[in-house]
């Protein structure tokens, strides 16, 4: 009693040999070990621009239990941790409110970084809490100069292929952080509203295609635009060649109009008149045609043919102004327009729109300007609300605009075939996952890689003061490089021209003096920086300089460099992310390594949901919806929320579906915690029956063991092969689910209920006892493996409490669930499930009472039923065999038929089992009958069996076993 007290005790309080088991030194321990098979899973960097979340933790306990169940596996596992540090993030938060225009660069960048090295110490720190296994003084970080220098390797290496290219074109722009964006940047709210306008751009030349009876005189253009303010820019409509149009008559006003001919039915609708059709004509009869600017009545713009002009909204007719729109620039370049921008980095109108639209907001008051200016000219048809998907930049939540812009872009479009070829052999996880990964690549053409910032890794490219032109090649950015890797990327900024460009480097590239050269401004996109992760953590041999894995890894003791490049195939096995890096990390990760090296940086994706509230909503301060898991493991500051520990956050991770949205709650934590408790009972319930036993002296042979011992040794191997399975399928919430049912069904509701008048009221050393302690040992062993990666602290602590261990052994170091195939003897399954449906049977019979109340009778005909029965019990009537054991029952008569004197209160029932051996080449259906009587006997005072002679007398079995005991001390 006091044993069990001692371990009720210790797994509810974590002792501090346990709270340690060498988990510091566990990473450390694991890269030096010699193995057979690697291991590598690269980690996607957090953002540093905050406190931990429950998306971490979602995230690093998913990873770390993969990592746990390969180093269990025996395999070396390289994980390094990594943080994201650059970006507008970090440079707002840093500067809380501070006007830039007052700073320098350095100001900046040394605030940016404080503030990035406050956010990852704090995120960091709640890592290790939640119990994340690494070599936490050995991380990654993009800020670090050797990290930067493997940056900009690939960036040259992708600049000398020709991918990377200086352009004017027109690109996402935020003018509240005033500065491109990429495509992964942007979020949509779907609850945008515009003030969408119809109007009419007046038709001057008619197209040549169209005969002159057509009664195109006086006719006008009906275009319709979510973005008034893009009107402005207008340098053509266009139109569809393969449709339809027609010229319609206003009921109410006369007045002609040309539209699609199938979107006039919808237009007469929302117009509240008859349109009435003049004429009809295929849209490449348009070719030709000029019109009047609605805005500008002395400019004239063309009708121009274009792909991208569709029918379900508007009027068949796009009015294409080339520097706010990617379609509008193709059409552009196809027939030479001109890209003129009117709109400045603050997104207000330039003196090019002229001075009733100069200095005005586009988005605000210049787009009511422009609406009025429509309305005075006689353009405006109609306004309305229109509630639509629209771009707002991530960090600031404002809406962005498309402008021109000279930017450095990558070419996607060379590159997405072979992205998506090399894509084709990394498993995805789930597979949906892939479909949305390369629909992303294809809507992709380039990506602008080019920020107006300071915080952030600079491009290395200098610019002639007189001509503006860039000089950048293989030997200026190399230096640039090994300029970074000593010192940092400040020192873009610290240092003198001079030293950037120096003549060495100057004279390789025919340029005059460095002073005719000025630097860069701008900085890379942070996805460039984390999409180089794999250049700076996973490249190792196989390089052209075999020195440079060394310099470029050199955070990393040489122990944990150099065998990455050859034997991991410097690819990492997984990568684990939330689904919204299909659009950012995994993307550019694979576009940077397939630009570089031709292949992917990763042989499997697994894409996980994001954490929701219990409710299924986004989780939002606002709301107040939002779960701390800091609060989830220590409690909240005033008392109201428990305290649940590290161990229900990693539960509660490992048992939802992460391929779906993970609700996290009040009800999902007290169910996760209610799920640990009963594990720990079942534990408790193991280790207090295994005080005294030591496996490596006291465990009986597997072929001596009782048949029933033998048939838990039988499940718990199918048991450790299906959660083997499990954890290498990324599938934790299976394993949840498969050790669930052994503990419930296997264990406690089957096993434990059949083995403890055998504990402990058989002689403590019989063979019995000891067959039994062995197979308890067994699954104590491969519970507590199976739920380490889940749960490292506790099955860490239990395997301390548990028998057979020497001082200092730990769990972690000691490989994965034991199973042996001897386990698997045949006939072993049948024979006790075979008396499992007679036990159902005889169960059900007496309805919940006590079945060590009764004597059972089963009789079987001759034949393979019986001789498995007649394995478990060899005498015709017993009360003690272990068919009497399987049964419960006070005794258990076997026989081939029932007799004919039965008692007349006896209860019969009949029954069958199927006989399934040699993998289903013996099949044999087998009936059965029991009688069940009250048992004669009277209650045994010791073990509560109706076995006794007499109430006040103990049976046979608990006579000897006392009168063998030891006296008891005074």
């Amino acid at each position: 009693m006091v044993l069990c007290l001692l371990v009720f005790v210790s797994l509810f309080h974590v002792p501090r040999h346990a709270t340690e088991c060498d988990f510091a030194e566990l990473y450390s321990w694991q890269r030096e070990r010699k193995a057979k098979k690697k291991f590598s899973l690269h980690d996607g960097p957090p953002y540093a621009n905050g406190a931990p979340h429950v998306g971490h933790a979602l995230n690093k306990i998913l990873k770390d239990i993969r990592n746990r169940f390969e180093v269990l596996r025996g395999r070396q596992v390289h994980y390094v941790p990594g943080w994201d540090c650059h970006g507008l993030p970090i440079e707002l938060k840093a500067l809380g409110g501070l006007c830039a225009s007052g700073l320098t660069p350095l100001q900046i960048r040394q605030r940016a970084r404080e503030f990035a090295e406050g956010a990852i110490a704090q995120q960091k720190a709640a890592f290790q809490r939640w119990g994340v296994m690494a070599d936490w003084e050995q991380c990654y970080y993009t800020f670090d100069g050797p990290y930067e220098a493997a940056q900009l390797k690939v960036f040259q290496e992708m600049y000398s292929k020709g991918l990377v290219y200086q352009d004017y074109k027109p690109v996402f722009w935020s003018p509240s952080s005033r500065t491109a964006l990429a495509e992964a940047e942007l979020e949509y709210n779907p609850e945008h509203v515009s003030r969408a306008v119809y109007a009419t751009f007046a038709l001057t030349t008619p197209p040549p295609g169209l005969p002159a009876e057509e009664g195109l005189d006086d006719v006008s253009l009906l275009v319709w635009t979510t973005q008034p303010w893009t009107l402005p820019a207008n340098q053509a409509v266009c139109y569809m060649p393969n449709a339809e149009y027609s010229v319609v008559k206003r009921a109410d006003t006369s007045q002609l109009l040309l539209v699609a001919a199938e979107r006039a039915a919808g237009l007469a609708a929302l117009l509240g008149t008859e349109l009435r059709s003049v004429s009809t004509f295929t849209g490449s009869q348009l070719e030709g045609g000029m019109c009047t600017h609605p805005m500008n009545p002395g400019v004239q713009v063309p009708l121009l043919p274009a792909n991208h002009v569709t029918m379900a909204k508007g009027t068949g007719l796009v009015h294409t102004a080339p520097a706010h729109g990617m379609e509008d620039y193709s059409v552009a370049s196809q027939f030479k327009l001109p890209v003129d921008c009117m709109v400045d980095d603050d997104g207000r109108f330039t003196e090019l729109a002229g001075p009733q639209l100069q200095g005005l907001s586009v988005l605000t008051e210049g787009t009511e300007k422009v609406i009025s200016m429509l309305r005075e000219n006689g353009a405006l048809v109609l306004e309305q609300q229109c509630v639509h998907s629209y771009p707002y930049d991530w960090r600031t939540k404002q809406p962005v605009l498309i402008r021109p812009s000279k930017q450095w872009f990558i070419n996607t479009l060379s590159l997405r075939d072979k992205a998506k070829e090399v894509l084709q052999k990394v498993q995805v996880l789930p597979e949906s996952a892939r479909g949305s990964l390369l629909a992303m690549l294809d809507r992709r053409t380039y990506w602008c890689i080019s920020r107006q910032r300071s915080w952030g890794v600079p491009i290395p490219v200098f610019y002639h003061k007189d001509s503006g032109e860039p000089l950048i090649n293989k030997d200026t950015v190399t230096h640039i490089a090994e300029l970074f890797k000593e010192k940092g990327s400040d020192c873009w900024w610290e240092l003198p021209i001079e030293t950037l460009l120096p003549p060495n480097v100057l004279k390789k590239a025919g340029a005059g003096a460095a002073s005719d050269f000025v630097r860069g401004e701008d900085v890379l996109d942070i996805w460039f920086d984390s999409g180089s992760s794999w250049a700076a953590v996973l490249e190792g041999e196989g390089q052209e300089d075999p020195e440079e894995p060394e310099r470029r890894l050199r955070w990393l003791p040489s122990s944990r460099r150099s065998p990455l490049g050859a034997e991991l195939d410097s690819r990492a096995d997984v990568c684990v992310e939330g689904k919204d890096q299909l659009g950012g990390w995994f993307q550019s990760s694979l576009l940077t390594s397939v630009a570089v090296r031709n292949k992917a940086p990763y042989k499997c994706l697994v894409v996980h949901g994001f954490a929701v509230s219990e409710t299924g909503e986004k989780m939002s301060k606002s709301l107040g919806n939002v779960i701390d898991p800091d609060e989830v493991i220590n409690g909240g500051k005033d008392g109201g929320a428990p305290a649940y520990g590290a161990d229900v956050l990693r539960w509660w991770v490992a048992e939802s579906n992460i391929f779906s949205e993970l609700q996290i709650g009040s009800n999902a934590l007290n169910s996760a915690r209610d799920s640990i408790s009963k594990l720990r009972n079942t534990l408790r319930f193991l280790l207090g029956n295994l005080q005294g036993f030591d496996p490596r002296t006291q465990s009986v042979d597997a072929k001596r063991m009782h048949y029933v011992d033998q048939y838990m040794l039988h499940l718990l191997r199918q048991f450790s092969m299906k959660v083997t399975d499990a954890y290498s399928e990324f599938d934790a919430s299976r394993v949840i689910r498969l050790l669930q049912a052994f503990v419930t069904r296997d264990l406690s509701s089957f096993y434990f209920s059949i083995i403890k008048d055998r504990l402990y009221c058989d002689p403590e050393d019989s063979p019995g006892r000891r067959s039994c302690q062995t197979a308890l040992e067994e699954i104590l062993d491969g519970v507590t493996r199976s739920v380490a990666p889940i749960l490292p602290h506790l099955a860490e602590e239990v395997y301390q409490l548990a028998p057979g261990h020497e001082r200092g052994d730990t769990l972690f170091r000691s490989g994965w669930i034991k199973s042996s195939s001897v386990w698997q003897r045949p006939g072993l399954e049948e024979a006790v499930e075979g008396a499992c449906a007679i036990r159902d049977s005889f169960l059900a019979s007496i309805a919940s009472k006590n079945a060590a109340q009764y004597d059972l009778t089963v009789a079987i005909q001759p034949g393979l039923l019986f001789e498995l029965m007649e394995s478990l019990q060899e005498e015709p009537t017993s009360t003690s065999s272990q068919l009497v054991e399987l049964m419960m029952a006070a005794r258990v008569n076997l026989v081939t038929e029932l007799p004919r004197d039965l008692d007349p209160q006896a209860l019969v029932r009949h029954g069958s089992f199927l006989i399934n051996l040699e993998g289903g080449f013996i099949r044999e259906e087998s009936p059965f009958s029991i009688a069940v009587a009250p048992s004669a006997g009277a209650r045994c005072p010791r073990c509560r069996r109706y076995t006794s002679e007499s109430a006040d007398c103990l049976c046979s079995r608990c006579q000897a076993v006392v009168s063998q005991a030891p006296p008891l001390r005074p």
